[in-house]
């Protein structure tokens, strides 16, 4: 792991002496892409030479152990006690960083909301959820895109496809995926029963052109009239576009824009996003099952949070996560439940590379021969 640190060190320091040449500045994209880079490794090149400081002064110490004077060593056996603790703070931190990055985190997002059990109450609490989402969005100087959404009569929404712009938007809301219960009672209810409803939330990150290839042959698209609340084009101009899949079968429809060619980017965007989760799914069952379960799933099915009304309670069966908060969370308050969900996926990640024999690490220092 030392030498492994050396070389991501060596890489940081020759990135640096790279976007000094005058050559690398006028090159646009050269000089983006090694900026990025530069600024994903300068966090853990920054620990990793507070480490070495740390092994320097210990060796110091070490010396100093082997004074005659009993007061000075004293105090080198205090030093040391003091200088171990922060080694093993500070190699607990490095192992942290190593860990294998999600690709895909700076990513912008696409979140797919749909009503599930609870007919109108349930199309009400996507409806909630959505706003939930589009407030922490704007929290963060995130912007709010409707790809799609098809609404019911009394305000609620049968599905809603969102993409949310934003730097690292895939990072704090892809543990979203699942199945968000809601215990209420609702509007329509007369005689003030509680009802629970489900309503299934699915993220996914999305996908640049380059990253999924579409062949032209491989779809279908349909052009027909758009239907329900609207403007001008509604039922008078066949702006709403369907575009089907053919080798998998995926379908994607969108008329929210008065314009075809808008409608057509649109359902692009959301099949390419839609294939890339796919591929990704496809590559985690090839994993272990052991493995799965310490990343997480992000299984749809499965039931993740409950909304309690009554009680103002929002639970989260993932982490046994419980905050009397509801109302903060339903006003876009997430960063509690999603920092202690990223905390606990990451703990998990760093269990299992640490008890597996071929990802053990160590940092003990080559010694030269």
């Amino acid at each position: 792991m030392f030498d492994k640190l050396t070389g991501i060190e060596n890489r940081f320091v020759e990135i640096e002496n790279r976007l000094g040449d005058p050559q690398i500045v006028q090159d646009r994209g050269s000089y983006q892409r090694l900026s990025r880079e530069h600024s994903e490794l300068s966090k853990i090149v920054g620990v990793f030479r507070a480490y070495k400081a740390v092994l320097k002064e210990m060796d110091d110490s070490m010396e100093l152990l082997k004074d005659l004077d009993p007061q000075i060593k004293e105090l080198a056996r205090e030093e040391m006690d003091a200088l171990e603790e922060k080694k093993t703070r500070l190699e607990s931190e490095l192992r942290r960083l190593l860990l294998p990055k999600d690709p895909n985190d700076e990513k912008n997002v696409l979140i797919e909301i749909r009503a599930g059990t609870g007919g109108e109450e349930a199309a009400l609490f996507a409806n909630d959820l959505f706003r939930m989402y589009h407030r922490y969005a704007e929290n963060k100087g995130w912007k709010v895109e409707i790809m799609s959404q098809h609404a019911t009569g009394v305000g609620g929404l049968k599905e809603i496809i969102a993409l949310i712009h934003g730097k690292g938007a895939y990072s704090r809301l892809k543990f979203e995926s699942g199945t968000h219960r809601v215990q209420r009672v609702p509007v329509t209810e007369a005689q003030g029963r509680i009802h629970t409803s489900a309503v299934t939330v699915a993220v996914l990150p999305e996908a640049e052109e380059v990253e999924v290839e579409i062949d032209p042959g491989d779809i279908k698209v349909d052009v027909f009239r758009s239907t329900g609340p609207g403007g001008q084009s509604v039922n008078t101009t066949d702006s709403a576009v369907r575009i089907t899949h053919l080798p998998t079968g995926l379908v994607v429809t969108c008329q929210d824009e008065k314009s075809q060619l808008k409608n057509k980017n649109k359902a692009m965007k959301v099949l390419r996003a839609r294939l890339l989760d796919r591929m990704i799914r496809e590559q985690n069952e090839k994993r272990s099952e052991e493995r799965k379960s310490q990343i997480g799933s992000g299984d749809r099915s499965e039931r993740i949070r409950t909304y309690n009304f009554p009680q103002g309670r929002v639970t989260d069966h993932r982490i046994g996560l419980t905050l009397y908060k509801l109302e903060n969370i339903m006003q876009g308050e997430l960063d509690e439940i999603i920092d202690e969900l990223a905390t606990y996926y990451q703990s998990q990640a760093l269990q299992h590379a640490e008890s597996s024999p071929e990802q053990r690490v160590s940092m003990e220092r080559s010694e030269p021969s």
